[in-house]
């Protein structure tokens, strides 16, 4: 009813009468009121309006949340924390142990590689806000004393400070003792193939798929096991193996081929395998998949000239698709995808002449959008 009235004050007004009423109730039974905007509070995350609710106190969510913060930390009696600092650091210590060991059964229950279960451990190890409500119902229930839960105030304080260390700890100590022992590399005979496809995830496959409709052979290279053990369930022929590593790509017939498909997704890896194999096979010709313009810059400076943007053909077909379902004429929506393509193109050869400089590649950047406007614009005019 107060939804139909389509006043976002009213609605705003009515949500907080409601938490304010039910935190008002608790009280009236001798619970905590912040138990009670709690149970408001998940009363109206579970309603159809939770959306509409989430946009208007979204501004006040940041103000909220450090008041409440504020006022956890001036309730700590630091006078109690020197005082009692064996036991609270033996709390925190047993706090973050059980439930980092609890999280990690958790995620290997729930079929999580060990390394995820430690991710997600290592960042849930601490105690949450909620305990904060808990230890005032626990104080008006009578069931801890005002010292017992200032003691729990600092250790759940505590244990959000440490929880970065965790995480610290893991990716220092634990990744490197328990790093899964990666399976060993295909033995990839040299069955002279003219292709060499490295990387089989979206890009090498289609370009596998067209070479085998030509039956053109190609060794296809996957550092990925997971993906190997995917594709091959598909009947891929695709082999184990980093196609950065000189003496596997000697074994896949780098020496005998004429092409290099770099299909690789990480860039980092990417960039690497076309300086290797620029370097050590000089006769490849190489047609890299890139993923944007800064890719695109780093392989050139590798030494590659076929380089395609694995987003922009795809992009040209949906605005070119866009066009036709609005009205526009095929022809004019041709022309203009493709005079767009080719602006896009010299124009990303002009960026890569100043791409170390930002101001100058800015600076070019506006004024190339601004010559395609024109261009249109008087393609326009002499089309009227």
């Amino acid at each position: 009813m107060v939804s139909s009235a389509d006043s976002r004050e009213v609605f705003s007004a009515a949500a907080l009468l409601l938490v304010l009423g039910v935190a008002m109730l608790m009280q009236s039974i001798g619970l905590s009121m912040a138990l009670g905007a709690f149970l408001a509070g998940v009363l109206l995350s579970d309603s159809e309006y939770r959306h509409l609710l989430e946009a208007d106190i979204e501004p006040f969510k940041g103000i909220l949340l450090g008041l409440f913060f504020i006022s956890v930390g001036t309730s700590v009696d630091y006078g109690l924390v020197v005082q009692r600092s064996t036991l609270i650091v033996s709390c925190l210590f047993a706090l973050v142990a059980i439930k980092y060991a609890a999280v990690y059964a958790v995620g290997r229950w729930a079929n999580l590689t060990s390394h995820s279960a430690r991710q997600m451990a290592g960042v849930l190890p601490q105690g949450g806000e909620f305990a904060f409500v808990l230890f005032g119902v626990a104080i008006s229930a009578r069931l801890l004393t005002t010292e017992q839960v200032n003691i729990l105030v600092v250790v759940v304080i505590g244990s959000m400070v440490a929880t970065p260390l965790v995480g610290v700890i893991d990716r220092l100590i634990f990744s490197r003792l328990f790093r899964p022992s990666e399976a060993p590399y295909d033995s990839i005979p040299n069955e002279h193939n003219p292709v060499i496809v490295a990387g089989f995830g979206r890009v090498g496959q289609m370009v596998a798929r067209i070479l085998r409709l030509q039956d053109i052979g190609f060794t296809t290279l996957e550092k990925s096991s997971e993906q190997v053990r995917a594709v091959r369930k598909f009947g891929s022929k695709v082999y184990y193996g980093d196609a950065s590593r000189l003496d596997l790509l000697e074994a896949a017939g780098a020496r005998n081929a004429k092409y290099f498909v770099l299909a690789i997704d990480d860039l980092e890896a990417s960039v690497k395998t076309a300086t290797l194999v620029r370097k050590h096979f000089p006769h490849l010709v190489i047609f890299a998949r890139a993923r944007n313009r800064q890719h695109v810059f780093e392989l050139m400076d590798a030494g590659v000239t076929h380089v395609w943007r694995e987003t922009l053909a795809s992009s040209m077909e949906m605005a070119g698709g866009l066009l036709l379902e609005m009205g526009t004429p095929e022809s004019v929506a041709n022309s203009i995808v493709q005079k767009f393509r080719a602006h896009d193109e010299q124009t990303l050869l002009k960026q890569y002449e100043i791409h170390d400089d930002e101001k100058a590649i800015i600076q070019y950047s506006k004024q190339s959008v601004q010559q395609l406007l024109d261009s249109v614009a008087a393609d326009r005019q002499q089309t009227k």
